[in-house]
């Protein structure tokens, strides 16, 4: 009885909390502010003569999959399980997967992985780590493709974010966006994604980093805090 009591006051306090991701993917305990769009910047692409493929970002696989369905039958080498699961859930093939999770540790995961390979790199417009030149440093046959980027969402209206909300920063853009429409309390709490994010904060703001680069690991952070 003791422990269901316990359980139930966990569940109260979690509801209590004020947690936002700046974004319009749905975890619960999180409510969502999004402050961009994703748009698509290929009509297409060659995928010929590529013996492999990189991915940091699930807005890549979604891009190249409206593009250019050959990419299934190249295997893929992804910095995330989340985005090794989108690569199955959209019957490509999954090479590797990275075990750091953070851009500039996985490129040298790849180093050994892809020595003799002809690489692509399907990315975004904005990226913060050094993956592409870790790697041409290293000698790997690898280029990249802009195939998305994120524009800020000139329509959000400006809400009133209570005291001591817990915030949630998935790139160095939704820090960037954020302070475009609102001001920074003393009483909030900054989650960042990863460690790269989180060297993009102004000097006064102290962020929480994630035990893991997914935005469920972010909001159980925040939760927890």
């Amino acid at each position: 009885m003791k422990k269901c009591f316990t359980s139930f006051l966990e569940k109260v306090k979690d509801s209590n909390k004020d947690i936002f991701l700046l974004n319009d993917k749905k975890v619960k305990g999180a409510k969502n502010i999004p402050l961009f769009k994703i748009v698509y910047t290929k009509e297409q692409i060659k995928l010929d003569g590529y013996d492999a493929l990189i991915f940091t970002s699930k807005n890549s696989i979604n891009a190249i999959d409206s593009i250019n369905e050959k990419w299934k039958k190249i295997p893929s080498y992804v910095i995330s399980e989340q985005t090794a699961k989108l690569v199955k859930d959209l019957d490509g093939n999954v090479e590797f997967i990275s075990k750091t999770k953070h851009g500039n540790e996985f490129a040298y995961e790849l180093i050994n992985k892809l020595k003799g390979k002809r690489v692509l790199y399907l990315r975004g417009k904005n990226i913060v780590s050094d993956l592409i030149n870790i790697l041409k440093a290293n000698n790997i046959d690898c280029l990249d493709e802009i195939i998305y980027e994120n524009r800020f969402d000139e329509s959000i209206k400006k809400k009133k974010i209570p005291k001591n909300s817990k915030i949630i920063f998935t790139s160095p853009s939704t820090i960037e966006y954020f302070f475009k429409v609102f001001s920074w309390d003393e009483s909030f709490t900054a989650v960042s994604i990863g460690k790269t994010t989180a060297k993009y904060f102004p000097s006064n703001i102290k962020p929480v980093l994630a035990d893991d680069t997914s935005f469920k690991s972010c909001v159980d952070k925040a939760l927890s805090l």
